[in-house]
């Protein structure tokens, strides 16, 4: 990781203006504040260790872990957290739809077989039976993707989700109350989502997730004051996050037992879940499966889909002025 802190200094200079045409960003902070998530293994994880984002950015910086995206968002929106990494992709768009002031700059990890929904072994359930479902409990932290991903399911099964009776819970607590056999189906994500699967199994794989065109990933926001304030920043934040990417895919067990340090997490575990992530670096980032247009568009068809549900209100005509990919194109 050395390595990535010299190559990314020479790269860098921190009083350089960054888009062209751009306002003179605002005197630098003291400190940056980011909000990640616990027990979700990034490759990025390194540099926040190493502090390689405080030497490269010239800042302190705050890591401050949520147990949600809807979570990170409020912290947005109050001006408490000027970044998030890794936030949950549905509670960005519906952050976005309900007009909280953030912006999508980069994508932080794609992945498929990390966030599900796991029935209990002693409910039955199946795909086959699925509507017994209806008037049983389901545990899912509601605006996130796997709400989104547990009503997409929901709809293909022709279960009447609003005759689910939905709680909304933090993973981990959905996971105890899984143990408990206090509900008949729990989704979530990560540690805890591993801890669900030693008590049932999914109702859908990823795989047959995917082929109804649902797709899990997570994203880079920041708060949209800061975005105009330190474009400088949000940069040199990217950068350090596409090299460690970069450094990771090269060798990834130099890098896997720092992660799982930093994830607080076994190297076990923490490597089990790593296999199932993808890290986009920026020629992925810019291109048109991801920022420049596939997102854009799935952004409006996952906030429509909020809306049929009754899950938001609205939505947006569009979504592309949510979604900035100015701030990739400048890393080196």
């Amino acid at each position: 990781m050395k390595a990535i802190v010299s190559n990314t200094l020479k790269k860098m200079t921190l009083g350089t203006a960054l888009l062209a045409g751009s306002v003179i960003a605002a005197d630098k902070p003291d400190t940056v504040t980011v909000g990640y998530f616990l027990e979700w293994p990034t490759a990025n994880q390194v540099a926040q260790v190493e502090k390689t984002y405080d030497k490269v950015m010239g800042v302190n910086m705050e890591w401050r872990a949520f147990d949600s995206g809807t979570a990170m968002s409020a912290a947005m929106a109050s001006g408490d957290v000027d970044m998030a990494y890794s936030q949950g992709f549905v509670p960005f768009t519906v952050a976005v739809s309900q007009g909280l002031p953030i912006t999508m700059v980069g994508t932080a990890v794609s992945y498929a077989e990390n966030d599900n929904c796991v029935v209990s072994s002693q409910s039955g359930i199946t795909q086959a039976n699925a509507k017994e479902l209806e008037g049983k409990k389901v545990a899912v932290p509601f605006g996130t993707v796997s709400h989104y991903k547990m009503l997409r399911m929901m709809s293909h099964l022709n279960v009447d989700s609003t005759k689910v009776r939905l709680l909304d819970m933090a993973p981990a607590d959905s996971a105890a109350a899984m143990a408990r056999n206090d509900v008949a189906m729990a989704c979530g994500w990560g540690g805890a989502l591993r801890r669900m699967k030693t008590y049932g199994s999914v109702l859908m794989t990823a795989a047959e997730q995917e082929a109804l065109g649902i797709r899990v990933f997570d994203v880079i926001s920041a708060n949209n004051a800061f975005a105009k304030n330190h474009p400088e920043l949000i940069t040199q934040f990217l950068q350090v996050t596409n090299d460690s990417n970069g450094a990771y895919a090269q060798n990834p067990s130099k890098y896997q037992p720092l992660i799982a340090k930093a994830s607080g997490l076994e190297v076990d575990d923490a490597n089990q879940l790593l296999a199932l992530f993808k890290f986009p670096l920026k020629e992925q980032q810019l291109s048109k499966q991801w920022m420049g247009g596939a997102v854009q568009q799935f952004t409006k068809e996952v906030a429509d889909f909020f809306v049929l549900h009754n899950q938001i209100p609205k939505a947006l005509p569009d979504y592309s002025a949510a979604i900035d990919s100015r701030f990739f194109e400048q890393v080196k």
